[in-house]
């Protein structure tokens, strides 16, 4: 005889456990302490199995007999009831385990060894920041193109540029999710166009009719000589701002007049080399006797075993007149501009100006490319800085 709502409710518990059978398997096992528990008995491979199927009243007679159906079509498949459930609990489970912020910073800690230590906060900042409020604890399979496309909307209020470069950033962490088996597809990839398009705004830079004028200023400027020198350098040498912040005595062969920067702290992760000309060597020569008790060429002038604050030249340009005119890192297109028009190769110029190898196996070896050639072409632009000086 088949259960009723109002018999399941009414139930008595007894002083052992029993039994209300329902039909095809399902029965209502009744506890002392006064539980009722759904309960399915079936056959798989000629045993006898149980399945739970809830807890009255919280799952009732309707779902339980629901479930029992969902159950019956199971095993008429030919598969077990119990080891489906068993199975399909495990991926919640595993979902759950694998949101997205999880699968993020496991793809930021694999790449750690590729990047240097300021991108890599740098990235990890822009997720926190933007992304994992959002859907960090979203399991990263369930999270659809519309919903990673709401996200990017939302942060395209901040600029449309970091909104591309964290839509780029999430393609990666859900390809990563891809080739570790947390996820099937990468929604990224059919945002490509969705987002408003970057209007691209190059680095403030002396142009080469205002070089005369910046080097009077800078010959006259009164701040400290370690930043003066290190803006005579940065213009000699025209690397990126951090790499010189950064830059060691250990990693300067004054005799051989050479810079060579290792891997680690350059921004393609490739080793690079700068021919010095005598015009640098001879700020180094000077900056020795500042600074060559420390580690660091540009220390930090409060606290010297650290390295040159990333605002101090910047800083200064603003003293000499250059706020919104010109940037540390603007030196690296003037130079090229300069270095260009005067018909200099423009392999040569690149190779100087580390822009990114891709092919890592070329890259390991091309740090030294067209060396003789950089040489003379790094004491030309030298040379050429002191002409345009003595003009003015």
């Amino acid at each position: 005889m088949s259960l009723s709502d109002a018999k399941v409710r009414n139930v008595k518990p007894r002083t052992k456990p029993y039994k209300i059978a329902d039909g095809e398997g399902l029965f209502l096992l009744v506890t002392p302490a006064g539980g009722k528990y759904w309960r399915l008995k079936y056959y798989f491979a000629d045993k006898e199995k149980l399945l739970a199927l809830g807890v009255y009243p919280e799952v009732t007679l309707a779902d339980a007999r629901e479930r029992r159906a969902h159950a019956r079509k199971v095993l008429a498949a030919g598969n077990d009831p119990g080891e489906a459930k068993r199975e399909a609990k495990r991926i919640v489970i595993q979902k759950h385990a694998n949101t997205f912020e999880v699968v993020a910073r496991e793809w930021h800690q694999n790449r750690l060894e590729k990047w240097t230590p300021g991108h890599a906060k740098k990235i990890l900042k822009r997720l926190e920041t933007h992304v994992f409020n959002r859907i960090g604890t979203r399991p990263i399979a369930d999270i659809s193109t519309a919903e990673l496309l709401s996200v990017m909307r939302r942060i395209e209020g901040h600029g449309s540029e970091i909104a591309h470069r964290l839509l780029q950033i999430c393609g990666q962490v859900f390809l990563y999710g891809v080739i570790t088996q947390r996820v099937t597809v990468n929604p990224a990839i059919s945002l490509r166009g969705a987002l408003k398009p970057v209007v691209k705004k190059n680095h403030a830079y002396v142009k080469p009719d205002e070089l005369a004028e910046y080097l009077q200023r800078l010959n006259a400027y009164d701040g400290s000589l370690q930043t003066k020198l290190a803006l005579t350098f940065l213009l000699l040498t025209f690397v990126r701002t951090g790499e010189l912040r950064g830059a060691e005595w250990a990693e300067i062969n004054l005799d051989k007049a050479e810079w060579r920067i290792p891997a680690a702290r350059m921004k393609m992760r490739d080793p690079h080399i700068v021919p010095l000309s005598r015009q640098a060597v001879a700020v180094l020569k000077e900056l020795l006797s500042l600074t060559g008790q420390w580690r660091f060429v540009f220390p930090n002038q409060h606290k010297p075993s650290g390295c040159m604050s990333e605002n101090t030249m910047l800083y200064a340009l603003y003293r000499m007149g250059y706020h919104s005119r010109a940037t540390g890192h603007g030196f690296r297109s003037t130079a090229s501009t300069v270095l260009n028009e005067h018909g200099f190769p423009p392999d040569v110029i690149e190779r100087q100006l580390a822009h990114g190898e891709r092919d890592k196996v070329r890259a390991a070896y091309n740090h030294a490319q067209y060396l003789p050639e950089r040489r003379k072409m790094m004491q030309w632009w030298a040379d050429h800085l002191d002409k345009v000086a003595a003009k003015k």
